[in-house]
């Protein structure tokens, strides 16, 4: 039985992802005994978590080594994780959810007993659209590219084992006309981009809408340093009809040299809708996955779908204004995968710090002018130097203006190194796309002199209940002294 088949018969039942060819780890080599087969010669179709693991009971170090994951990791994920299956090449994957609201029409639909097939997009005349031109970081070695535009599949593992030969994704389009991108749907479009482009702001990695080609995505080799990945925006039903999903990746295979043969990672707006939040979320969430990362959950659920406003990234954070990276802070986190570390080690390290991390290498900065900024990690702390004359002035620090992550703690400090001032004003959300209270601002009535500001990623309330660790509290801000 092909994974493609057997998408179709879990599909139908729970309205959830099964990726083709299985969300899989980068591969590392086996080493079975001498005279034994190696692992996956013990499959033949994929299998679920649990069920692999007691067939694989004995092997599960080899199987663990085979996927690139420690054994203890592993043996976890098949335990614990009913969304985890190992296909018939022995990869692990995952079966993960629509959005709620995709499967809340989609049980309408069957309430309604609409039984007709989806009618198929027409494919553009001419050129094809093209989505507004966007990047983050141009010129960065590491890229992802969100595709709007519409691209053929072939000659990939979404192609292999019983699936299709070729595959003409068409276009995103929401108003029946893919032949050009509305000013509605590049609205979606720059919002899903600047989402994306937040999550990874702390990274070496330009997030952009431009077609960078195929030699500046695939990984050819070891030694090709320029490499990344094509994330698909997918509206068709070749694949979303069959498995009820939202979107499928594979893991670790960012920096794999097999010239794209893991790629693209899809999101099917069938799936997860066509609003740019829920798409930048499950967008954000596959190339976690391409990066080496697993899914945040708990003991009892294999997505955590969050708490407050916040939830993790690699769990489910459609309904929460704040998702940030993890490392399992939170109650009865499932694992504690630093999401961090192991994405620099798939090929996403993060930025050289942008401006002065203490007040002796301050950032100068000039009263009126707004200058920006990128905290890569709990421990990058940025500080800027401001010479002021007497009265009053009022400083701001504010996150990025659209699906901000990083929560400010803003203080200033005199020549002598004492605070003068600080704010960090609560968190929360006021609906799950827009968050409150990450900016910062004060004023304050001074002597003449230099003062120093400091912008700092800080975490709120308890992260076990409420909140969230500064861990995650990271991404673009700009920084004003009036």
């Amino acid at each position: 039985m092909s994974k493609l088949s057997l998408a179709v018969i879990v599909g139908a039942s729970a309205a959830l992802i099964i990726p083709a060819a299985g969300a899989v780890a980068a591969p590392s080599a086996s080493d079975p005994a001498p005279g034994q087969r190696g692992v996956a010669a013990l499959i033949d179709r994929p299998t679920p978590g649990a069920q692999a693991g007691r067939l694989f009971a004995g092997r599960i170090d080899e199987l663990a080594r085979h996927n690139g994951l420690p054994a203890t990791q592993l043996r976890e994920i098949l335990a614990s994780d009913r969304t985890s299956w190992v296909d018939e090449d022995a990869r692990l994957y995952y079966v993960e959810p629509m959005s709620p609201e995709m499967v809340a029409q989609a049980a309408s639909r069957a309430r309604a007993n609409t039984r007709r097939p989806p009618k198929p997009p027409q494919p553009p005349t001419g050129a094809g659209p093209i989505a507004p031109a966007l990047s983050s970081l141009p010129g960065a070695s590491r890229v992802i590219y969100i595709d709007f535009n519409g691209h053929t599949i072939s000659g990939t593992a979404w192609n292999a084992n019983g699936g299709p030969a070729s595959v003409n994704v068409t276009p995103y389009d929401t108003d029946g006309a893919p032949a050009t991108f509305s000013a509605a749907e590049n609205a979606v479009i720059t919002e899903t981009w600047q989402r994306i482009a937040e999550d990874y702001a702390p990274f070496n990695v330009n997030v952009t809408t431009v077609d960078p080609g195929a030699d500046a995505i695939n990984r050819s080799s070891s030694t090709d340093l320029n490499y990344g990945t094509r994330l698909l925006v997918d509206p068709t039903s070749w694949y979303q009809a069959g498995c009820g999903c939202g979107g499928v990746a594979y893991v670790g295979v960012f920096d794999s040299a097999n010239s794209g043969y893991n790629q693209p990672a899809l999101v099917f707006t069938q799936g997860v809708g066509t609003g740019a939040k829920n798409i930048a979320e499950a967008g954000s969430h596959e190339v976690g996955h391409n990066l080496g990362l697993s899914h945040d959950g708990t003991s009892a659920i294999g997505y955590y779908r969050g708490h407050g406003a916040w939830a993790p990234i690699m769990g489910v954070g459609y309904s929460k204004a704040i998702s940030q990276w993890s490392k399992g802070e939170y109650a009865d986190a499932n694992q504690l995968q630093d999401d961090i570390v192991v994405m620099g080690q798939n090929g996403a390290g993060v930025k050289a710090a942008d401006h002065g991390t203490t007040a002796a290498t301050a950032t100068a900065i000039t009263p009126g002018a707004t200058v920006n900024g990128v905290t890569t990690t709990a421990a990058d702390v940025d500080h800027f130097r401001v010479q002021l004359s007497a009265g009053s002035h009022t400083f701001t620090a504010s996150p990025a203006a659209v699906g901000g992550n990083v929560d400010i703690e803003l203080a200033v400090l005199d020549s002598a190194g004492g605070e003068v001032g600080k704010w960090n004003p609560a968190s929360g959300q006021t609906s799950a796309s827009t968050a409150t209270g990450l900016g910062a601002a004060g004023t304050l009535n001074l002597a003449a002199g230099t003062y120093y500001v400091r912008v700092d990623g800080s975490g709120f309330a308890d992260p076990l209940t409420t909140g969230y660790t500064a861990y995650g509290s990271i991404g673009a801000f700009s920084v004003r002294v009036d």
